[in-house]
């Protein structure tokens, strides 16, 4: 798998070692600014397990990596919507340069199947409904544009070189671990520090939020029963403006909504997203935990591990956070 230092990475290696203890997993990850070997400490004495650090980009490290392997789960991404608006080029060369040279490595290996992890943000805003697959898609960023042209080049390669690829698309993720730039874990941290929430613009625009771990039961799925050249929406089922979902953060915390400070909205920010998950529903997943205790769950476990976010707040994401922020 790569990016498996990552949040959605980090939450795969640990279901797929934990779920089926015929498997083992090759972890190649470049360790970029959200890649953190502790989200896989508890897994490093696994004699499943074995790490590769090196760039997707990497010609000869990915071939490396995928000697003897059977299948691909292509977690890495540059993802956040805001690094890529100030900037495109490390999303263009990670998100479809990268994509391309492990198909390209998948296809020489013989791969027997390829997974391309992506996102429902590659369908833009969907005023009423809900995106199915085969839906016109519709990017309004630079990161959803990469992760766009990134699909469209993994089905390519199913099309022109028979390469057994199978396309995944959730909505919004949260859970342990996610790098805290993201809103939920961003505004977890922000409260238990007593900082200010930035709320974007009204705060009504509505995501579809799914549990890691529920996404990471349905990549099993398509991973073992998934058709190939198909594409598999993964929605939690779970619509929430964002306003709303701040004031669950800061009841489950005990904070004040006086935290909640609105700031200039993003640029072409998307209004809302939604996926219709029958055709992986099909297969026989569903999610299985409630949006409400999954979060309560979320919040509980920042709460009790602030020496993995501290560390991260205090150096180079803070610069960061406060340059992104200071101006709205």
């Amino acid at each position: 798998m790569t990016g498996g230092a990552g949040f959605i990475g980090s939450n795969f290696a640990r279901h797929i070692l934990g779920s089926h203890p015929e498997d083992s997993v090759v972890n190649l990850d470049k360790l970029t600014y959200a890649g953190n070997l502790e989200n896989l400490r508890d897994l490093e004495k696994d004699p499943r397990y074995r790490f590769v650090r090196g760039d997707i980009c990497d010609r000869v490290v990915v071939r490396e990596a995928m000697e003897g392997v059977d299948a691909v789960v292509h977690c890495a991404a540059e993802t956040h919507v805001d690094r890529s608006n100030a900037g495109a080029g490390e999303f263009l060369t990670t998100n479809v340069s990268g994509t391309f040279t492990l198909l390209e490595a998948a296809r020489e290996r013989k791969i027997q199947r390829f997974v391309a992890v992506g996102t429902d943000e590659v369908y833009g805003s969907i005023a009423k409904g809900a995106a199915r697959e085969l839906d016109p898609l519709n990017p309004s960023n630079p990161y959803s544009a990469s992760k766009a042209a990134a699909d469209l080049l993994a089905r390519a390669y199913w099309t022109t070189h028979r390469l057994p690829v199978v396309v995944t698309r959730s909505s919004n993720n949260f859970g342990p671990y996610q790098y805290p730039e993201k809103v939920i874990p961003l505004f977890i941290t922000n409260a238990l520090e007593d900082t200010p929430l930035p709320l974007y613009g009204d705060g009504k625009n509505v995501r579809d939020w799914l549990y890691v771990l529920d996404n990471c039961a349905a990549i099993d799925v398509v991973l073992r029963k998934g058709k190939d050249g198909e594409i598999y929406n993964i929605g939690g089922g779970n619509e929430v403006e964002n306003v709303v979902l701040t004031r669950q953060v800061l009841h489950l915390l005990g904070k004040p909504e006086s935290l909640i400070t609105s700031v200039k909205d993003r640029p072409g920010h998307d209004r809302r997203y939604a996926l219709d998950s029958g055709k992986v529903a099909a297969l026989g997943w569903k999610p299985a935990h409630s949006f409400g205790a999954a979060l309560e769950a979320t919040v509980a476990w920042y709460r009790d591990h602030e020496a993995w976010w501290k560390p991260i707040k205090s150096g180079a994401f803070r610069a960061y956070y406060e340059k992104q922020y200071s101006s709205r």
